[in-house]
């Protein structure tokens, strides 16, 4: 590459320190993708002949197919993707093949292909948070009727459905959904004709080559065009953001498969034993993905540190980017995949989530709204309610338990109809405001989520 200005060889050592090669094949589809928008883009200024351009996508496709069906031999001596497909090119159809480089630098080249590799990617993942949301939702419509505790603390709180809780990870992933497309938005630019940093005197039709691959438009400054990796930063953190959704929804399964909770199993096909403990049931695929998203997590630190102390332009330090991104990609495809396939399997003990539901205390708030409604204002019904639940625990009682008198003893607001605030149906009903989780409301949120992803696979 640099044999005129260099009069010694590179170092072993240093061929094996700088060389990408053994990572960055996999951009090859897209190396290929943008030397062939760039070629016809060079004929069109009249710097390459018809017979030239057509000798170049013969000889680019048939490079292609040979890495497509593992048949084409990597160097490492010439460093990376870009180099390989260029040698190899050059070498099967001649001088034809020395001209593509014109009015490029791999500056530019590779800003480009990470571009179109991450546009490809972007929709891979959305596609796969989409299936995802699908099969949450059809297990939530599956248990549509299943009460469950709800936690803060991870202490008992407030009665919910099942199909809610659920539903609020279906919610989640929409929004991770929504940033993968803002993101796709930025990466949707096209840096290509940036050159090493300043253009070239060779001025091609940006607007055309960037119509070729689908680009929306292109970057507007030259030095930004090659350091920029702001879209790469906004992509891992999508991608971490989305590994910390999925953690969370891990714990939630872990726990509520535990033998302290047993609301849930996770099915067999999803899970492993212990190589000295015959009765375990490990639920090693939702603990493996809260360990995954540290790595994600990770990789977005790694970039972040690499970019913090760059001067323009472009430094090799930017070659750190791509390990960490196909290490992102790789993860998240394959959690998403694995909870797809899991949670259509997962079996929930809706007698057991209910009777942990029923816990009166679980009610309380329920009676002070009802204090609350007879004019009581609410901190007062709050201290009153607080009491009542102190005098209960005392009695070992629960609140259906106690008579009608001994609630006169805390509030004269009582009336005998406080018996039906005890009734956990109607208590989960009574929540109608929007978002909260009454059946009705959670129907219509299952409808709801059913269109969307039908509207918008």
């Amino acid at each position: 590459m640099w044999k005129g200005r260099f009069q010694q060889e590179t170092a072993p050592a240093v061929q094996r320190f700088t060389e990408s090669i053994s990572f960055d094949w996999r951009l090859y589809k897209f190396d290929i993708q943008g030397s062939i928008a760039h070629a016809q883009g060079l004929e069109k200024a009249g710097l390459l002949s018809q017979q030239e351009l057509q000798e170049i996508v013969s000889g680019l496709r048939a490079i292609e197919q040979e890495i497509d069906e593992d048949r084409f031999q990597f160097r490492s001596d010439l460093e990376d993707i870009h180099m390989n497909i260029e040698s190899a090119l050059t070498a099967r159809i001649g001088a034809a093949g020395a001209k593509l480089h014109t009015a490029r630098s791999r500056n530019d080249q590779v800003a480009l292909d990470l571009r179109l590799y991450l546009r490809d990617e972007t929709d891979r993942i959305r596609e796969r948070i989409a299936s995802l949301q699908r099969v949450l939702v059809e297990c939530a419509a599956k248990y549509q009727e299943t009460i469950l505790p709800g936690y803060t603390h991870l202490q008992r709180a407030q009665p919910v459905l099942f199909a809610h809780h659920l539903l609020a990870y279906v919610q989640m992933l929409a929004r991770d959904r929504d940033r993968f497309s803002d993101a796709r938005d930025r990466i949707n630019c096209m840096p290509l004709g940036s050159g090493a940093l300043a253009g070239s005197t060779i001025a091609l039709d940006r607007e055309h080559i960037a119509k070729l691959l689908g680009f929306s438009t292109v970057t507007h400054n030259s030095m930004d065009a090659v350091s920029d990796r702001d879209f790469v930063a906004e992509f891992l953190f999508a991608v971490a953001l989305t590994g910390v959704h999925l953690s969370r929804l891990s714990e939630d399964l872990i726990l509520f498969a535990s033998s302290e909770f047993r609301f849930i199993r996770i099915s067999d096909r999803y899970s492993t034993g212990s190589s000295l403990m015959p009765q375990k049931k490990n639920p090693d695929v939702c603990e493996l993905t809260r360990g995954k998203t540290g790595r994600l997590i990770g990789n977005l630190m790694s970039l972040l540190t690499t970019l913090k102390g760059l001067p323009m332009t472009y430094n090799r330090d930017l070659q750190e980017d791509k390990e960490a991104v196909f290490d992102s990609i790789d993860q998240i495809k394959l959690v998403l995949e694995v909870y797809t396939g899991m949670i259509p399997e997962i079996e929930v003990d809706s007698q057991r989530t209910r009777e942990a539901a029923a816990d009166p205390g679980m009610l309380a708030t329920d009676l002070a709204d009802y204090l609350v409604l007879r004019g009581l204002p609410f901190r007062q019904a709050h201290e009153v309610i607080g009491r009542l639940v102190a005098y209960a625990t005392e009695q070992k009682k629960d609140f259906a338990d106690l008579k009608f008198e001994e609630y006169r003893k805390f509030s004269d607001k009582f009336e005998r109809d406080l018996y039906s605030i005890l009734d956990l149906d109607r208590a989960i009903d009574q929540r109608t405001a929007v978002g909260a989780p009454s059946t009705k409301n959670v129907e219509a949120e299952l409808e709801a989520w059913n269109a969307v992803l039908r509207e918008h696979p």
